[in-house]
């Protein structure tokens, strides 16, 4: 017998991970979430994964794209990363920048890192579907402190300084 859900939620709140927002070109115009799942699978080949709630209204607009937004999102972009993870918003209005990238990808403007991928594997895992994506397209953005999800809310994380001594 497995733990139930809430003890689950409860005790992963300890743990911090890394803050993104998911994009994709959905059939009814951009759709995109912030996501606290995505993971590096492998170097070689270059594959990432995610997981969306099955009960997510974004990944019903998503199931079916082929092609995928990942974007580090930095310690500035708290205010995106709770636009992206609000019910009910549009998440490409003002005053959300964002251009049209390889593939017809929605990328956000302004972040450390956006990554292109196609869709590799799609499993349904108990109430969630985890994507695994092939990365096409990888860009660093500039330095800068990064954003992750603790304890229920987003936080700025301080990136090392690089060291006076060699």
């Amino acid at each position: 017998m497995t733990v139930e859900g809430a003890a689950l939620r409860s005790a992963l709140r300890a743990h911090a991970s890394g803050v993104a927002v998911l994009t994709a070109a959905g059939t009814a115009g951009p759709a995109g979430v912030t996501i606290t799942s995505f993971t590096s699978v492998s170097a070689d080949p270059a594959l990432v994964s995610f997981c969306l709630a099955e009960t997510s209204s974004t990944w019903a607009r998503i199931r079916d794209c082929e092609w995928f937004g990942i974007q580090v999102l930095s310690a500035e972009q708290a205010d995106v990363a709770e636009r992206f993870a609000a019910s009910g918003a549009d998440r490409f209005a003002a005053p959300t920048r964002w251009h049209t990238g390889p593939h017809g990808v929605p990328l956000l403007d302004d972040c450390l890192a956006w990554l292109v991928c196609s869709r590799r594997e799609r499993l349904r895992l108990g109430d969630h579907h985890m994507v695994v994506a092939a990365v096409e397209h990888a860009l660093a953005g500039a330095p800068g402190d990064a954003l992750v999800h603790l304890r229920g809310a987003v936080r700025p994380v301080a990136a090392p300084r690089a060291s006076l001594v060699p």
